[in-house]
């Protein structure tokens, strides 16, 4: 949220418009590719979607908002959350590194991170280790592809309620979704930040303070998800579904890379 008092509304939106296409195609290599992978390594269709979920839109907060709706097990959301914790810890090392082999932009490796790298906080991470342009940049990719969080949950919770109708031979016994409880509302507070500051009504001095803080709040969490990632939970789900949750961010990783490229942008 604090991140928002450094930006403007203008940008946002020439960002969202900038990074639509990545998107579209990324999410189609999460879900459209994800449907024949999990059917190659014969996983089920929860643990497949809350993975591909977790790599296409916002890690470990996609993951808990599907879940509930599709009623997925402890164990595969678990799995699905520790998946996109681990991709992101090797993703933070590693992106700056290729990005830099590759020569690309602070505009181009923002979108590739803002796009690719799962959890917010691991795009932060992963971002300002590039550079500062490219850390803001990829903020605010990944705070624009946040958003798809809603429209996801709803289609899921569909599917989930004809699935169980379908299974208990009944009508209205499907989960309800409760809209106030999936909404991502960090954006709005971002959103909000960033108005005020379009305006002008936060100062330079206070708005590169929030920027800051809201530097260490983010290396804060991204110690906190390394907590949160157990090896425990790969052991006990065994190869095959680790073995998809790589696939699948490997794919979605070079899908955004082709894509930018064929914009013109690296």
């Amino acid at each position: 949220i604090l991140l928002g008092a450094s930006l403007s509304v203008s940008t946002i939106l020439s960002v969202g418009k900038m990074t639509f296409f990545v998107m579209i195609f990324t999410f189609a290599m999460c879900f459209g590719g994800g449907y024949f992978i999990r059917k190659l390594f014969g996983l089920n269709w929860k643990l497949s979607n809350l993975i591909s979920a977790g790599t296409g839109i916002c890690g470990g907060s996609a993951v808990a908002a599907i879940a509930p709706v599709i009623d997925a097990d402890d164990k595969d959301i678990a799995f699905a959350m520790s998946s996109t914790f681990l991709f992101d810890m090797v993703m933070i090392a590693l992106y700056p590194l290729m990005g830099k082999a590759l020569g690309m932009s602070d505009i181009a490796y923002g979108i590739w991170a803002g796009t690719s790298v799962n959890d917010t906080a691991s795009v932060v991470a992963s971002g300002y280790a590039f550079s500062e342009a490219a850390g803001d940049f990829a903020t605010m990719v990944k705070l624009t592809r946040t958003i798809a969080i809603i429209p996801t949950v709803l289609v899921f919770a569909w599917i989930g309620t004809r699935i169980k109708q379908k299974e208990l031979k009944a009508s209205g016994n499907g989960k309800k979704v409760n809209l106030m409880n999936i909404i991502p509302w960090f954006i709005g507070g971002f959103l909000l930040l960033a108005i005020i500051n379009s305006v002008g009504l936060i100062p330079t001095n206070v708005s590169g303070i929030m920027k800051g803080t809201s530097k260490f709040l983010m290396v804060t969490a991204l110690a906190a998800i390394g907590l949160n990632t157990s090896l425990l939970d790969f052991k006990k789900a065994g190869l095959k579904p680790m073995f998809y949750g790589v696939t699948i961010d490997t794919l979605v990783t070079l899908t955004a890379l082709v894509v930018i490229w064929c914009m013109g942008l690296m």
